[in-house]
């Protein structure tokens, strides 16, 4: 049998665009254990003066994430922020009707601030229109970045934050197109709304940037027209539209399912399309950036929800545990971000701790990574600098939703400052190896310091507090020489090929 050969040239020339981090990353909702239980347990022995666990500190800081999105999610379309700020034993408790459960309010927007920063994370805030709209909007962002001299923002000051959070990044609601969202709108409703409660927040304060609501995925039957008319509405006031994406393999077909990163390509440039369709339609000079602040694999958990006794406190919610395969399609998705980083400026992994996560928890207990851990990580530690386009020529295979799927997929991105390249590449054959030849002459008296390599003999298989089966080893095999690097793709593996002048 003759073995599968790709091939691909990368050069310093075919230059995509600079990487903001911030594709890199995650988000905590108030749903499930994600806060408690997840980041923050009073009681656990690694729980530090505020309550937050140090060891999923410890996980979180392995990972350089950039930004969190807080605090929500269908959460935040009926919370009252006030209702986390100030003495926590005159907070209310709530019934919280996204997910039916019991909000205590114990962690609230200035404890998120000293998590966050204790990680060394950036905060993407989330405010209410669905129950409410500009008036609470507007004394949020009082509250959060005005510096002094004002009700709200001496408000901060009482309780403990002399100096403003000054939160940059701020999205105006959340998939406010989802009938299943409380206060869910039209498309006019909505981008009404957001347009007024943009003005609003900027007059407060100007140099913040606002994410305007997009469709919550790419199968909603308003898409892309929410996208065009919302934007209609709010495009000169806001910098970025939001995508969301999950991912599935119900039906057990791994060629398929690995395949998944295609729909993301397709639904990334279709709302790329509609964003440029907006600015030729208002002869308007401004760009509008993507936020893909939702996306991961998520349907194992599916249902479990539906076991929960309602008005709990942080119940056991959608907690995926994630197989082999999981892994290798996060880190596709990785690729795709990377391919598109001139639009996509933001994207957040959903969600970060216990909830369709990468780090798990048990209460009072250890944490873990989870399988996903493990692209992510890469990709966070290795994939800032500037994204350049690969020439690539691959095997192609078929599947039942997809046509023309490349075997071999991959992003490269250069970091001129550290004189780093690092060649992302996944191979999707269930299989076969595939011998890669990879043109590498514009970078001239490079060498491969590392090459990663994510794989198993079991797409099933998952890690546990007791043992990770699945975790990266060092072994690849990739070589330079006389400016070809060459290597061996093993079937269904992730890599990670760094090279260094």
């Amino acid at each position: 049998m003759t073995m599968k050969k790709a091939s691909m040239v990368i050069d310093k020339q075919f230059i995509i665009s600079e990487v903001d981090k911030r594709i890199y990353g995650s988000f905590i909702e108030h749903l499930g254990r994600a806060v408690y239980g997840g980041i923050y347990e009073p009681t656990h022995p690694k729980a530090d003066e505020h309550g937050f666990r140090q060891d999923v500190v410890e996980l979180v800081q392995g990972l350089q994430v950039p930004i969190v999105r807080y605090p929500g999610g269908n959460m935040v379309s009926a919370y009252n922020w006030e209702d986390g700020v100030g003495p926590k034993e005159e907070r209310p408790r709530r019934l919280e009707l996204a997910w039916r459960t019991i909000e205590t309010n114990e962690v609230g927007t200035n404890e998120f601030i000293d998590w966050a920063q204790k990680v060394g994370t950036e905060v993407m805030m989330a405010v209410n229109l669905g129950t409410r709209g500009i008036d609470a909007a507007r004394n949020f962002i009082e509250y959060c970045n005005h510096p002094g001299g004002t009700y709200w923002s001496d408000l901060r000051k009482q309780h403990g934050y002399e100096q403003p959070h000054a939160i940059k990044t701020w999205c105006l609601g959340n998939e406010m197109d989802g009938p299943w969202q409380i206060g869910h709108k039209t498309a006019d409703e909505y981008g009404r709304l957001a347009v007024e409660t943009a003005k609003a927040m900027r007059l407060v304060d100007p140099t913040i940037e606002l994410v305007a609501c997009g469709s919550s995925h790419s199968k909603m039957p308003t898409f892309p027209e929410w996208e065009a008319i919302t934007l209609d509405h709010t495009y000169e006031h806001v910098d970025y539209i939001s995508l969301h994406q999950y991912f599935a393999n119900p039906d057990n077909d791994s060629a398929n399912y690995l395949a998944g990163a295609l729909q993301m390509d397709s639904f990334i440039k279709t709302v790329i399309s509609t964003c440029d369709y907006i600015k030729a339609k208002k002869r308007s000079k401004k760009q509008i950036n993507l936020s893909f602040d939702e996306w991961n694999v998520w349907y194992h958990s599916h249902g479990d929800t539906r076991k929960i006794e309602p008005w709990t406190i942080a119940p056991p919610q959608l907690e995926d545990h994630y197989n082999f395969e999981d892994a290798l399609l996060v880190g596709s998705l990785l690729i795709t971000f990377l391919k598109h980083a001139d639009r996509v400026k933001v994207a957040c992994l959903a969600q970060l701790v216990n909830v369709i996560a990468p780090i798990m928890t048990e209460n009072n207990g250890a944490a873990w990574k989870q399988t996903i851990y493990y692209p992510y990580m890469h990709a966070s530690l290795y994939g800032r600098g500037l994204s350049l386009q690969p020439v690539i020529s691959s095997p192609l295979f078929d599947t039942k939703d997809f046509t023309d799927v490349p075997y071999i997929d991959s992003a490269v991105v250069y970091n001129e400052e550290l004189e780093e390249v690092t060649i992302f590449i996944i191979n999707r054959h269930l299989e076969e190896s595939v011998h890669l030849n990879c043109d590498v002459r514009s970078f001239e008296d490079y060498n491969v310091i590392e090459h990663l390599v994510l794989e198993h003999d079991d797409l099933k298989a998952v890690n546990t507090k007791h043992k990770q089966t699945v975790k990266p080893h060092s072994n690849g095999k990739a070589t330079i020489k006389d400016g070809t690097l060459e290597t061996l793709v093993s079937h269904l593996s992730w890599n990670v090929i760094r090279m260094k002048k």
